[in-house]
């Protein structure tokens, strides 16, 4: 199974995020973008034109967690950055009225897609989508901030998500973690099935991002055996 480590910009200094970017270009494999509206979450990060700005300095391709109302307009708008480097959109189940067609709408404009849950979101509510989906993003902390707490608690729905996705032959489907995401914490998380890994704190707030990130593959892949 592959490693997917995906470094958040949510703690990293946000006047210089292109350089930021650069600290993990040759050891990350896509780069964590997290849009909050200070509605869905208490809190707000980046307008769409500040994020096509910043998807277009990115010297990686960018996975974009929406934590936004109106998902299902939003979703969509976000996805047509593709041509800037968005490489996957993902969308909170609990800010779409439509799912289905959310889904296919972010498809069509050529990237992934991601559904993700809430902590208190049963895992239940994506196992019917799981053949349509890109990937699955179970949050291991209450959305809205970065530096939280891992909720080891989480790691039964990524069990669940795991027997569901192999036993219907969805290999494409993704199964990612995000929150708490760190070198004490990894292991758990990867030997529990997730295989994308949003770390944030853990990697910008040490003095050796790049070195954070290699270590991180290294402890989620020894997991598996």
């Amino acid at each position: 199974m592959t490693v997917r480590i995906c470094p958040s910009v949510l703690n990293a200094d946000q006047n210089n995020l292109a350089q930021e970017i650069e600290r993990v270009k040759e050891v990350a494999d896509f780069i964590h973008l997290d849009i909050m509206d200070d509605k869905f979450v208490p809190n707000f990060t980046y307008s769409f034109e500040q994020t096509r700005k910043i998807v277009k300095q990115s010297l990686l391709p960018i996975d974009l967690h929406l934590m936004v109302n109106e998902a299902d307009y939003w979703g969509p708008q976000y996805a047509t950055l593709k041509s800037n480097g968005v490489f996957s959109v993902t969308v909170h189940f609990e800010a779409t009225k439509d799912l289905s067609q959310t889904i296919s709408l972010i498809k069509a404009e050529g990237v992934r897609c991601g559904v993700a849950i809430k902590p208190a979101t049963p895992v239940a509510v994506v196992k019917e989508i799981l053949d349509k989906v890109d990937m699955v993003l179970v949050m291991t902390v209450e959305p809205g901030f970065g530096g939280q707490s891992f909720m080891s608690e989480m790691m039964s729905k990524v069990q669940t998500l795991r027997s569901w996705i192999d036993d219907k032959d969805v290999a494409h489907t993704w199964l990612q973690v995000d929150g708490g995401i760190a070198l004490a914490t990894i292991d758990e998380a990867s030997a529990s099935g997730a295989d994308t890994f949003v770390a944030g704190s853990a990697v910008y707030k040490s003095e050796n991002p790049a070195g954070i990130v290699e270590e991180l593959r290294k402890r989620a892949l020894a997991s598996r055996r």
